[in-house]
């Protein structure tokens, strides 16, 4: 786009029903929104994610729970635990969908239980 900034920031979820996608990731935002001196980039990126109805053949967006990737997730989690001063957290690490609340509830664990 030929602005610097479109949203101000990373990602912003869309919840309403009037608007088709579910999420505008600003990827600037990340890591590479600035030029050498610190200044705003004068152009940035947007993403717009689209839900969809999962079906037979698509990839799935987040795990889901049955054997095998019960069994599949067990396996990571074997190699994971045997990684020193590493966490693995959150949907990717866990191997499993959070809602925000969820999310920030056993972040706050983990980070009570690492830094004491």
């Amino acid at each position: 786009l030929d602005k610097p900034n479109f949203q101000g920031n990373a990602a912003v979820n869309y919840t309403d029903r009037e608007t088709p996608w579910t999420r505008i990731i600003e990827h600037k935002w990340f890591e590479f929104g600035k030029d050498e001196n610190g200044n705003d980039l004068p152009k940035t990126v947007i993403s717009r994610e689209y839900s969809s109805e999962w079906k037979l053949g698509d990839e799935p967006y987040y795990p889901v729970n049955d054997a095998k990737n019960s069994t599949l997730y067990e396996q990571y989690k074997a190699l994971a635990e045997a990684e020193d001063n590493v966490i693995f957290g959150g949907r990717l690490g866990e191997y499993k969908y959070y809602d925000m609340d969820k999310t920030i509830e056993v972040a706050l664990a983990a980070a009570k239980k690492e830094l004491p």
